[in-house]
């Protein structure tokens, strides 16, 4: 759909004039309307109001200029560290702008202490909830440090405390005493069994014999087989009772052997101990946080319960496959849980951090703890696999991430605004596509302070915030970065120190005064008004770098002159404006019509702007107004046709109440107007067509034509003040370009609201012809001068005869009688479902 202020689209057609009868000598001339002179659209500053010759004398200062309600906003959110004073960053462009938030919170926190460290330690009365400590920057790598040392040191004393001779002494004592109760309980046993006449002697599967006996020897299977059933029987009931007596044995072995065992472990205990103790609490006066005192003494009783991992090992297993990570079982599994967990390090942090989150995923965000596959070839985890998203490392800083980014990951807002309420993160498994559940872990939650800036548009702004519930309690400061500033003194210099410092940055040829003059032209274009500068720097850096490039192509020049600045504003036209010149060469041609000389009743050029993939230029478009009886008002052809926007539609409402006000106060309306854009066929939107309509439409009831080498922009209300539409230089160059093409006579220019006037920053081409009185620009304030401007003739009243409007008042009355005359609104009755009954003027006279 096109856009007459801003877009619009081709348009073609056949080529169809509206004339009518040319009133006689009784018209009014209309006083001389002067054009805008050249010298009110010359920019106004100049290389000689510049105090350098090229940007190496500037010296660089801050930059953000114009952006001081944003600025507040920022340090309003950084100062105030109560919950809910999360930033949302919205007006600020370019694909760098998360990372030049980065640059200017770094300064407001400047100064500021880094924030303390976050570990996680193994938790050795609930290992599937790891402890989460918080020490001071530089802490947490000291402390996995002093851990990996105690280990070290541990299975480095441990044995050899074990194999000293006095702990030797130790095992051999215990193992005489209870091996001589133990004998002493065997010759007991042996006692009873040969007075039940049977020798024991140790089985192949360690299970014990019972041998009979004759006569102090053991039996052959011949006696025992010539034995009586008798006999046999009294063997067998002796055999049960040595066999029971033999379990009580056994039994007490077994006591004695845990006692044995108990009485070692306690002596290895009570040795290990007096090894240790002198470590962990050399390392307890190291240390004094209290959380850190009581993990110490949790270790030192886990490694006291644990002596076996500090043992002699054995020699090492054959490779795992390479599918198994290290550390997937093994003898060092054992001491993992004395390993220290680093989430956050901050031992190289100057001040708090500020973090910048390009992709922000869950896992990315908040956390997550990793699995791996252990020599099973199981999913498993431990508390070293936990990792620390950007929330934690930000935490004591800032944290920015990209709204639609966020929001487009499965899980993210919704977290995000959890951790944010509750100011508590806690890392969980996340893995959306596991078949199986898997064993995982849940660390203590982490309390955070981390303030959150997003960035997105404003609209998204809006959306959340009336209808996201707890977006505004947590999300209560709102930065909004203007696009222009005043083109003042501070402002010109803040440019001319911006430019300096993309210059050095980027090691690009110095820029005369000229150039940055030539610059400051472009920046004030790309804001649309020349008495302001823009306060955001994408597209004028990216100026700069084009500039510095044609400059290098220039052997004779060792800076960037005005010259190679234009030279890069006229090729970046050229690579984009493929379409703009098709359109001239089809009005040049004929097949778009335009008349660019001429007079023409209810026919005027109207501009509009067309947007082709960011590139934007001013096309004229022909709009004719045709006027008969009947009843229907002001009827648009794209508006019946359904090729036109609200703003359209409400400009062609605006037209007819213009219409009743200015002639229907003392006799009812009753006309049938049709108001077309010719060849246009994709539709058309915006309001700066008005103008041109309402002309055309007063210059068809009228009868007086209409100068068709002016063409006319801006917006008109309903009691004709002319309003100030946008788009406006391309819409002037648009039509200088077109008249160029089919032919300059010396008169042709462009009506435009006087409002508009401090926009116009137009190009060389066109001020130039502007200078030479080839071409000119009309500033008016109401429909009555641009009308005046369009016909020399006085607009004057409905009342005072030779006036425009007299003539269009009698045309009006002239069909609201020929109306009643053949019989009223009952012939030509709206159709049904128009939308032209919307605009219809009421009803006829009566009668």
């Amino acid at each position: 759909m096109a856009r007459c202020s801003e877009y619009a689209s081709r348009w073609y057609g056949r080529n169809g004039t509206v004339m009518a009868e040319q009133k006689s000598g009784d018209l009014i001339p209309a006083p001389a309307v002067p054009a805008v002179s050249y010298e009110e659209l010359v920019f106004p500053v100049k290389a000689a109001d510049l105090d350098f010759t090229t940007t190496d004398e500037v010296r660089e200062d801050g930059d953000w200029f114009g952006q001081e309600r944003a600025l507040a906003a920022l340090e309003l959110g950084l100062r105030v560290r109560h919950a809910g004073f999360n930033i949302y960053v919205c007006g600020l462009g370019g694909p760098q702008r998360e990372q030049h938030i980065a640059e200017l919170l770094r300064r407001f926190t400047a100064g500021r202490p880094p924030p303390g460290d976050r570990v996680l330690v193994q938790n050795f009365r609930n290992p599937d909830r790891p402890h989460a400590l918080y020490l001071p920057a530089g802490w947490g790598a000291r402390l996995r440090q002093d851990m990996r040392e105690l280990v070290g040191e541990c299975r480095r004393l441990l044995p050899e405390t074990f194999r000293k001779e006095t702990f030797e002494e130790e095992k051999e004592r215990l193992s005489e005493q209870f091996g001589e109760q133990g004998e002493e309980v065997n010759r007991r046993l042996a006692q009873h069994a040969e007075q039940a006449g049977f020798a024991l002697r140790p089985g192949p599967a360690g299970d014990i014999l019972f041998i009979p006996l004759k006569a102090g020897r053991p039996m052959e299977p011949e006696e025992i087989e010539a034995m009586s059933e008798a006999e046999r029987t009294e063997l067998r009931r002796r055999q049960r009772e040595l066999s029971r007596e033999v379990k009580a044995v056994l039994r007490q072995h077994r006591t004695l052997l845990r006692r044995l065992t108990r009485e070692v472990k306690s002596a290895e205990r009570r040795v290990a101990e007096e090894a240790i103790s002198p470590l962990i609490e050399e390392l307890m006066e190291r240390y004094p946080h209290e959380e850190v005192r009581r993990y110490l003494a949790d270790v030192r009783e886990h490694i006291l319960d644990n002596l076996g991992a500090f043992q002699e090992q054995s020699p090492a297993p054959a490779p795992l496959p390479p599918f198994l990570l290290p550390g997937a079982g093994g003898e060092e599994d054992a001491l993992l849980d004395f390993e220290v967990n680093v989430l956050v390090d901050n031992s190289a942090s100057q001040g708090p951090p500020i973090i910048v989150e390009s992709s922000p995923t869950y896992k990315n965000v908040f956390g997550a703890v990793e699995r791996m596959v252990d020599r099973y070839g199981k999913l498993v985890t431990n508390f070293t696999r936990v990792m620390g998203g950007s929330l934690l490392q930000a935490h004591g800083g800032c944290l920015i991430i990209n709204l639609l980014d966020a929001l487009s990951e499965p899980l993210v807002w919704r977290a995000l605004k959890q951790c944010l309420k509750t100011g508590q993160l806690e890392i969980e498994a996340y893995d959306p596509f596991a078949l199986f559940a898997t064993s995982t872990l849940k660390p203590e939650p982490m309390a955070i302070d981390t303030r959150v800036i997003l960035t997105g548009p404003s609209e998204i702004f809006q959306l959340l915030y009336f209808y996201d519930e707890g977006f505004r309690e947590i999300f209560k400061v709102r930065a909004d970065f203007g696009y222009e500033a005043d083109s003042d003194e501070a402002a010109r210099r803040n440019f001319v120190a911006q430019t300096a410092r993309i210059v050095r940055a980027e090691r690009l040829p110095p820029f005369s005064a000229e150039a940055v003059v030539e610059l400051m032209a472009f920046a004030a274009r790309s804001v649309g008004d020349r008495r302001k500068l823009p306060s955001q720097w994408d597209d004028l850096a990216d100026m700069v770098r084009e500039a510095a490039f044609w400059a290098s192509k220039d052997d004779r020049s060792q800076q960037v002159t005005g010259e190679h600045v234009r030279k890069a504003v006229e090729q970046r036209t050229f690579r984009l404006n493929r379409t703009e010149a098709k359109i001239r060469e089809l009005v040049r041609d004929g097949v778009l019509l335009v008349d660019v000389a001429g007079r023409r009743v209810g026919q005027l050029n109207g501009l509009a702007v067309l947007n082709v993939a960011g590139y934007e230029f001013g096309r004229p478009s022909r709009i004719t107004a045709s006027v008969s009886m009947g009843a229907l008002g002001v009827v648009a052809v794209d508006r019946e046709a359904r090729m036109s926007g609200k703003t359209y539609d409400k400009a062609v409402l605006i037209i007819a109440g213009y219409l009743r006000h200015m002639y229907a106060q003392d006799f009812p309306l009753s006309l049938s107007a049709s108001l077309s854009f010719e060849q246009s066929y994709s539709g058309i939107e915006g309001d700066s067509a008005s103008v041109a309509e309402l002309a055309a439409l007063i210059s068809s009831l009228s009868g007086i034509p209409l100068r068709q080498d002016l063409a006319v922009t801006g917006s008109v209300n309903q009691f004709g003040e002319v309003q100030p539409v946008g788009g406006v230089n391309e819409k002037v160059e648009g039509y200088f370009y077109v008249c160029r093409e089919v032919g300059l006579t010396g008169e042709q220019g462009v009506v435009i609201p006087v409002q508009n006037i401090s926009n116009l920053v137009l190009n060389h081409d066109v001020m130039e012809a502007i200078r030479a009185r080839q071409f000119y620009l009309y500033g008016v304030r109401t429909i009555d001068e641009a009308i005046e401007v369009l016909t020399g003739v006085k607009a004057g009243t409905v009342q005072e005869q030779g006036t425009i409007h007299y003539h269009a008042a009698q045309r009006l009355r002239q069909l609201a009688k020929g109306l009643r005359r053949f019989g009223g609104l009952s012939a030509q009755a709206p159709r049904a479902n128009s939308r032209s009954d919307q605009t219809s003027p009421g009803p006829a006279p009566d009668g």
